[in-house]
């Protein structure tokens, strides 16, 4: 139990410290949730946002009118309805104003809003802003009791609960945040494609997924690109309301002259800084790691311009920005969580149909709540103007009422049967009003706001009219859209999914001469050009030199492991020269009890045979031993107690095996079968001991070997050894060398 805790009405009540801390928490997550990280539904605002535009409006900057400095819009939000710091208000306010952030800016900013190399804005003091015509659209209709106002953190003022909101900005604009426990991130969309999907679901609320993506096609970032995201991902995405749309930079082909080449990108990916782009583009050269890559050059003024170089012109463009897609931030992916505040106050994750389907209801809400305003002034306009009729018609008697009588209102309502708003308006009357061409400007009056009165009750008792009324305000919205072509027009272009190329390792790494230097004890590197062996190599204590291998920096290198297992190691990422190396183990995963039966560079058209102490082997191809991971790749399954032990690539069309005992059996290549994986066939069998080593040979050409000597020996006479696969074989013959090895 914690210390008693004080509570206002001042018992004190004893608390676990779990109960405490949950009410706590829980209470700060849903504030969070709530009031700060996810967007409502209908309009698809954050509490800051919302109350940003409604001070804005308060202060009367609209966009006909004039600017005001921001540091007075930031300090009126922060006093009036928004207690929290003045920066997240004015950078909130900043990103509003965006072009690059925003698909449709709800602000329109004078000064130093930064821009997308991803300089921060100028201090509040020194920018200044006012609304515009979209944010103009999201207030509309404020006034007309259209939607709930509440009260200010301190009482003092009211702010709008949600914006009639008569601009689809959830979608149009999108929205990012991340609250406790969740998260949404919406991308912007093209309000034009918004309109039209809309209005077709006002006429069919039913319409299927295939049929709303033939209207609303895929995400449009304010920043273009091309979206590169297969058609069936998007569709997942629109439905689930999850998912992700991968987006390149737009680039083209200038030629130069002696048909040189260059390559400018003229848009880059949403929310991709441009200053940390091409530092990280520099950085991949700096480390070699964009070989096709000479140069980058940043051009850009208003526009993006961002100039390429190859290194040769003989270099594919494609296969050039496919290494930058690859390597950098010219692809990027925006991630779809439509996790939203719904009309009830609820998050939960929507999809497409359900998204445009509560923002329909909500308009729908603001239409009936305004016809009903509308209806109650209609009617106490039609309630004053029939008091005023009665005046006409008894002006003498009026007159006299008020000019002789000590309670004038009360004998007006008991003359004439008036109401009292009718006697208070009459009394209020101006002498200038009992002319007679006002009379007739009245009965005029009368009949439009009884027809109107009669329109107004009609659409509010038939739901078919009220979606006939949002159908025409959604196309009076995309008549307006389309009168703003720099707005209204997509940027982000739909590309084919099948539009990626496969690059070659070598065309990601610089292709140099290198010598590979393997110890007995596995420390590995590489130096610079074809070493031929004059210069001293220098090794750890108790280590010495066991292979040297000629090799450039795009093969890669095969190592076979007495577990019977294969493992692959680029070249490129061998440590450099100096020194002794670094152990092999911490490149692949290799037990500490494992050895080194080979090292050599992989070819793929290439045969090996694979070959275990007790005997036991088999043919395998090079092009299914290479690994893709740390692990490896099993090929040669080990008895227990035995190890592999050979691996030579195949040559000839005859096998030499000879054992410990000094015994030699040869045989047809053809007997050995060639396999994946496995134990693999008995070459030799053995009585005592096991296999020593393998040769292959031509038959014709009989069987070599180096002698004790130094030098070559040859037994073309086969009699007696050459015999079937599996034979124990006979001793080997006069001169062959004492550690039964051929080499």
């Amino acid at each position: 139990m914690t210390d008693d805790t004080v509570i206002d009405s001042g018992e004190i009540r004893p608390a676990s410290l779990k109960d405490a801390l949950a009410e706590r928490y829980l209470a700060y997550a849903m504030s969070t949730i709530m009031s700060r990280s996810l967007p409502d539904v209908r309009d698809g605002l954050k509490p800051v946002h919302r109350r940003l535009l409604y001070a804005m409006r308060l202060l009367k900057l609209d966009p006909e009118g004039g600017f005001k400095k921001c540091a007075r819009v930031v300090g009126d939000v922060i006093g009036k309805y928004h207690p929290h710091g003045d920066q997240s208000v004015y950078d909130a306010l900043v990103r509003l104003a965006q072009t690059f952030a925003q698909r449709y800016p709800l602000v329109d900013g004078q000064g130093n809003f930064g821009n997308i190399d991803g300089d921060n804005a100028a201090a509040m003091r020194y920018t200044e802003a006012r609304l515009t015509k979209i944010a103009e659209l999201l207030l509309e209709g404020i006034d007309e009791d259209t939607v709930d106002f509440r009260a200010t953190y301190d009482g003092e003022e009211s702010e709008p609960v949600v914006l009639p909101a008569a601009f689809p900005n959830l979608l149009a604009n999108g929205a990012a945040g991340i609250a406790v426990g969740m998260a949404t991130s919406i991308p912007p969309h093209n309000a034009i494609e918004l309109c039209d999907a809309l209005a077709h679901l006002l006429r069919h609320p039913n319409a299927s997924m295939d049929t709303l993506m033939e209207k609303v096609r895929a995400p449009d970032f304010p920043t273009g690109g091309v979206l590169v995201e297969p058609k069936e991902r998007i569709r997942e995405a629109f439905e689930t309301g999850r998912g992700s749309f991968r987006v390149r930079a737009r680039w083209e082909v200038e030629q130069l002259p002696r048909g040189t080449w260059q390559i400018v990108v003229t848009e880059i990916p949403y929310q991709v800084q441009k200053g940390r782009l091409i530092e990280r583009i520099a950085e991949l050269m700096l480390s070699k790691k964009l070989p096709l890559l000479a140069d980058i050059r940043d051009e850009s003024a208003e526009d993006i311009r961002l100039v390429l170089e190859p290194k040769s012109r003989t270099v594919e463009p494609e296969v050039l920005m496919q290494s930058l897609f690859r390597a950098s931030d010219l692809e990027s992916r925006f991630s779809l969580n439509m996790n939203v505040l719904d009309s009830q106050g609820v998050p939960r994750v929507m999809g497409l149909r359900e998204v445009l389907l509560e923002y329909l209801a909500h308009r729908q809400v603001v239409l009936v709540r305004r016809s009903r305003n509308r209806l109650e002034k209609i009617e106490h306009r039609l309630e004053v103007l029939a008091g005023y009729l009665v005046v006409y018609l008894n002006l003498d008697e009026v007159i006299r009422i008020i000019r002789e009588e000590d309670h004038p209102k009360a004998s007006l309502m008991e003359t004439f049967s008036l109401t009292d708003v009718q006697a208070e308006a009459i009394l209020n009357m101006r002498l200038r009003s009992l002319r007679r061409l006002e009379e007739m400007e009245l009965r005029r009056e009368f009949d439009e706001l009884s027809a109107e009165k009669g329109l107004l009750e009609a659409l509010l008792a038939d739901e078919d009219l009220q979606r006939d009324r949002l159908g025409e305000e959604v196309k009076a919205l995309k008549k307006t859209l389309l009168g703003m072509p720099e707005l209204s027009k997509r940027r982000t272009d739909i590309g084919e999914a099948g539009e990626i190329v496969e690059v070659p390792i070598q065309a990601f790494v610089e292709r140099e001469p290198i010598t590979v230097i393997c110890s007995e004890k596995g420390w590995i590197r590489a130096l610079r050009g074809h070493q031929d062996g004059s210069v001293e190599e220098r090794y750890k204590e108790g280590d010495r030199g066991r292979f040297r291998i000629h090799a450039e920096t795009t093969d890669k290198l095969l190592l076979f492991g007495t577990n019977g297992r294969f493992y692959t190691i680029g070249c490129d990422k061998l440590p450099g020269g100096r020194g002794h190396g670094e152990p092999v183990r911490l490149m692949i995963d290799l037990a500490n009890d494992q050895d080194i039966v080979g090292l050599f560079v992989h070819k793929p058209d290439r045969k090996l045979l694979v070959a275990s102490t007790d005997g036991r082997g088999f043919v395998v191809a090079e092009n299914q031993v290479v690994a893709q991971t740390r692990n490896g790749r099993q090929v040669l399954n080990v008895a227990s107690g035995q190890e592999a032990l050979i691996c030579t690539p195949v040559e000839g069309d005859s096998i030499a095996v000879v054992g410990d005992n000094r015994k030699l059996n040869c045989f047809a290549l053809e007997e050995v079968p060639e396999m994946a994986r496995g134990r693999g066939v008995v070459l030799q069998r053995y009585r005592d001991g096991g296999l020593s080593d393998v040769s292959f040979f031509n038959r014709e050409e009989g069987v070599g070997w180096i002698d004790p000597g130094g030098r070559q020996r040859r037994e073309t006479d086969l009699t007696g050894w050459y015999t079937k696969r599996g034979n124990a074989g006979r001793m080997v013959p006069r001169g062959f060398n004492r550690s039964n090895k051929f080499a």
